[in-house]
């Protein structure tokens, strides 16, 4: 874990050269393109204007279609083909054009179980005592970000659903990102689901934290405005819970990057960004046998959170705890990304080449510069440099994990109806909650944890503060001693790793 930054030496360290962002604005109004704002220290412009204009200054050819999105629905959006360019003036400035093309981009990443097939469900706060989340600890004087791309809660919600598990509403504020905003859609399987797991996961395990919700649309440049407006909040926050994501490579590298570069503003600033690692077991949900792992929590930034099947017995001690795995469609991601190569911190935890690389394919690099976009700029560094390339092995994915199997679920309450809900999308903000409550009783943020979790850790050897999970897999991924790419380093023993954290 580096130094943690304050935000004036984060835009002085890594945001854009004003000089380039003077030069994209008068750029831009040349050309007629409104700069509607621009924030230095995050690398963004934001422009606006006709859509024929745009495309003509971006060189974008556009067309309305009719697609499945990543959440199996229809939804009609505007869709690019071919590549992207910039004006000449702007080649090496900026690196990423997002908007223009607004398919949706991400999933959520929870289920609702089946009332015949619960065998077992939990309060949150059951399943945290179960983790044996660290005493006389519950977030007060840190701020959790949630960031949702669709979807609502109500106050009545929260209200009733709190008041029932005997715990102090926490408070809740929306804020609304690119014209997004806290829109229930009264749906209870739907994204409003997400919504409510989120808030309710989190809030019961850290009450005493303030929660700050950002709804952005779901495209790549509303998920990528949503984590830097958070990252870039005033208190900056302890920890952001993400449960959206999908197969890395169903991304353009350009925002692919784009996000990436968020969530390592966010971890610079002192932020754990928990994301949840997909449902869909070592595919994530792709057609054929290949492996896949799911962005953005393949980022070397992200704590990935995979899933587990938790079973307790009496007094609520853990009796067993397995892999999540129910078969196609409801099982946890993880694996190695082919985007991302190694974190250092990950090299002595035996993190293997990915499905495909055995088999034959090429290694992964690392991440590639972005090609030039459309309609919300991003700009390069300031003295920033090219990539290199990586080694063979590429980021290992889950980092951590937790109770996510949906029939041994949460309780909780979507829409005035009670429900038990699952999926990694539970996992993300229940780390949330632990981060909250770790930085609480240690007095600082922990900001990019994993160098610390992973200290010491060698191939096939237990983490100190962690659960190994031994049984189970993802499909291509099986779980052993030490860190696995379904389970990670196990499920967390709060009382225990905060003793090593202060250690």
């Amino acid at each position: 874990m580096g130094r943690i930054l304050t935000k004036a030496e984060l835009a002085a360290s890594y945001g854009a050269d004003p000089a380039d962002v003077d030069l994209v604005t008068e750029t831009m109004a040349r050309l007629g393109v409104e700069v509607l704002s621009t924030d230095a220290a995050s690398r963004r412009v934001r422009i606006g204007g006709g859509l024929s204009r745009l495309a003509r200054v971006f060189g974008a050819d556009l067309e309305q279609v009719r697609s499945t999105d990543p959440t199996g629905g229809e939804s009609t959006h505007r869709h690019r083909t071919g590549g992207l360019s910039v004006p000449a003036a702007l080649d090496g400035v900026v690196v990423a054009v997002l908007g223009l093309d607004d398919r949706p981009q991400a999933r959520a990443q929870f289920r609702t179980a089946k009332p015949e097939a619960v065998t077992t469900s939990y309060t949150p706060l059951q399943v945290g005592a179960a983790y044996d989340f660290p005493p006389g600890t519950d977030g007060t004087g840190q701020t959790v970000a949630i960031i949702e791309l669709g979807g609502g809660f109500a106050q009545s919600d929260l209200d009733a659903y709190f008041s029932g598990l005997g715990v102090t509403v926490p408070s809740v504020t929306a804020v609304g990102v690119d014209g997004a905003a806290n829109s229930p859609t009264g749906d209870p399987n739907g994204a409003d689901a997400e919504v409510l797991l989120d808030i309710e996961v989190s809030g019961a395990l850290a009450p005493g934290a303030s929660y700050v919700v950002y709804f952005a649309p779901n495209t790549d440049a509303g998920f990528v405005d949503a984590v830097s407006e958070a990252a870039q909040a005033d208190p900056t926050p302890a920890a952001m819970s993400i449960s959206w994501g999908q197969s890395e490579d169903l991304w353009t590298a350009q925002a692919r990057t784009a996000l990436d570069q968020a969530i390592a503003d966010a971890a610079a600033l002192g932020v754990t960004v928990t994301v949840a690692a997909g449902d869909r077991g070592s595919t994530d949900g792709e057609t054929g046998r290949a492996a896949h792992v799911d962005f953005p929590a393949s980022s070397p930034h992200a704590l990935a959170c995979g899933g587990t099947r938790l079973e307790t017995g009496a007094g609520g001690a853990v009796t067993a705890e397995t892999v999540w795995n129910d078969g196609t469609d409801s099982t946890t991601g993880g694996g190695v990304s082919v985007e991302f190569p190694l974190p250092s911190w990950q090299r002595a935890v035996g993190v293997p080449l990915p499905a495909a690389t055995a088999a034959g394919a090429d290694p992964p690099a690392a991440p590639a510069s972005p090609a030039a976009g459309a309609a919300s700029a991003a700009v390069q560094p300031d003295g920033a440099g090219g990539a290199t390339g990586g080694p063979a092995a590429g980021r290992g994915v889950p980092d951590v994990a937790g109770d996510a199997d949906p029939d041994t679920g949460y309780r909780v309450l979507v829409d005035g109806q009670q429900l038990v809900a699952g999926g990694t999308s539970a996992v993300a903000p229940l780390w949330a909650a632990l981060v909250a409550r770790l930085a609480q009783a240690l007095g600082r943020p922990l900001g990019l944890v994993q160098p610390l979790l992973y200290a010491g850790v060698a191939a096939g050897a237990s983490a100190p503060g962690f659960r190994d999970i031994t049984s189970g897999d993802n499909g291509a991924y099986a779980a052993g001693p030490g860190w696995d790419a379904c389970s990670g380093l196990g499920t967390p023993d709060g009382r225990e790793l905060l003793a090593r954290l202060q250690a």
